[in-house]
């Protein structure tokens, strides 16, 4: 019988709902830096933690102290979703893509240049990396922030050709933007989305969050991937790599529910940039990401030039993302709970229009509904109080490249 997909919905409210319950149940005292719990919390605890941590082939540590288990391919979190249960996915499997891309391999003679592995070396293949959890991370996850919104919002007149916004964008309570974004359209096919972000380490506290991000969506489903520095999901104030689904009133970070199937066995998906932060006026590092949908409808989380697959989320997951996507932005998001000033973003400073000083997306690439690659040369732009953000061509070299620029200090130095 075929897994329905309110099955898969009772799955995700029961994670959701035994993380609310540890949230009230969890009053502890702090004594010394110690939380104090009870033999129940703890037994709850523990016995959360054999859900989320799965059997390890093998444990590994980056050269930054993180411990990943390597997980068999087969046991991941993804495969206790009801919706993959009679699932025919392998770890070498391979999109096959709306567009064509270099290919890339996932074997033993994958080239680890990129690697952060300690010199134990990472997970083998056959295998995908997945941060242990702790107890400690699971009471601090029950203080995430809900999701932003949907964020189009505006009405657009479409009984022309030249069909324009009518309404106005309207931000998440809490969160705030500084974005660049394909003009809407009901009718707009979009087969996958790129970009390449400058890296930077805002500076967070407490419950803010601060970051980059590539946001594809339709109706209430959504995709995004990009970088963050986020205490409450990752417990430290490092710039680490992002996914995030969103589908109907189910949400979810990396791989802390069923959803993301991961095929690649050597790029862990909270993976730490501390390494290669870009330096104001000096070195500029940044990161490139795509997410692509393949012609069997699910879509494929890709990174670097020659477009490293990680993994995908598979069709089975959405309902209006099951077709092609129909909005696209690029730029900077930020978090703070109520009556909490906004921290810094991007940069940490506003664009000064130079890619050498100011936190920018570019490269920025959609894919059309025939699997035609297509830069980016016009946007619409949205941006929040008290940042700034500019579409604007720039020359790199010989090359004139388009960029969003975007960011600006923490809201508390306006005050």
């Amino acid at each position: 019988m075929p897994i329905k997909r309110n099955e898969f919905r009772m799955d995700q409210r029961t994670i959701q709902q035994t993380l609310l319950m540890l949230y009230f149940m969890l009053s502890y005292n702090r004594v010394e830096g110690q939380k104090n719990l009870s033999k129940f919390e703890n037994a709850e605890l523990e016995k959360q933690l054999k859900i989320l941590n799965k059997p390890a082939v093998k444990t590994v540590k980056t050269k930054y102290g993180d411990t990943y288990d390597c997980v068999d391919f087969y046991k991941q979190r993804a495969f206790d979703n009801p919706l993959l249960k009679d699932h025919n996915f392998h770890p070498k499997m391979k999109s096959t893509l709306s567009t064509i891309k270099k290919d890339s391999t996932f074997s033993s003679t994958t080239n680890r240049s990129w690697t952060i592995w300690s010199k134990d070396g990472g997970c083998p293949f056959g295998t995908i990396p997945v941060k242990r959890m702790t107890k400690d991370d699971l009471v601090r996850l029950t203080h995430m922030p809900p999701p932003e919104d949907i964020t189009f919002t505006d009405e657009y007149d479409v009984s022309n050709n030249n069909s324009r916004p009518n309404g106005r964008y309207v931000s998440s309570q809490g969160y705030k933007v500084a974005i660049a974004q394909i003009s809407y359209n009901p009718h707009n096919k979009f087969a996958g989305a790129g970009m390449s972000s400058a890296l930077y380490n805002p500076q967070v506290n407490g419950q803010q969050h601060s970051g980059s991000r590539l946001k594809i969506h339709k109706g209430s489903d959504i995709l995004q991937a990009g970088w963050r520095v986020d205490p409450t999901l990752y417990g430290d104030t490092k710039t680490r790599f992002f996914i995030h689904f969103q589908a109907g009133k189910i949400h979810c970070f990396n791989t802390l529910c069923p959803g993301f199937v991961q095929v690649n066995h050597d790029f862990p998906l909270d993976y730490s940039f501390m390494h290669i932060i870009s330096q104001r006026g000096g070195k500029i590092w940044s990161v490139e990401v795509h997410i692509d949908r393949d012609l069997s409808g699910n879509w494929w989380l890709l990174m670097r030039q020659d477009f490293t697959r990680i993994g995908f989320w598979p069709q089975s997951l959405f309902t209006d993302l099951k077709s092609f996507a129909t909005n696209v932005d690029w730029g900077g998001v930020v978090y703070s709970p109520p009556g909490v000033p906004k921290p810094p973003m991007g940069s940490s400073y506003f664009p000064i229009e130079n890619s050498s000083y100011d936190a920018y997306c570019d490269d920025l690439t959609i894919i059309n509904e025939k699997g035609e690659t297509i830069e980016v040369d016009t946007t619409i732009t949205h941006t929040d109080n008290p940042y700034k953000v500019e579409f604007i061509q720039l020359s790199r070299g010989a090359k004139h490249i388009y960029f969003v620029l975007y960011g600006g200090p923490s809201e508390s130095t306006h005050v």
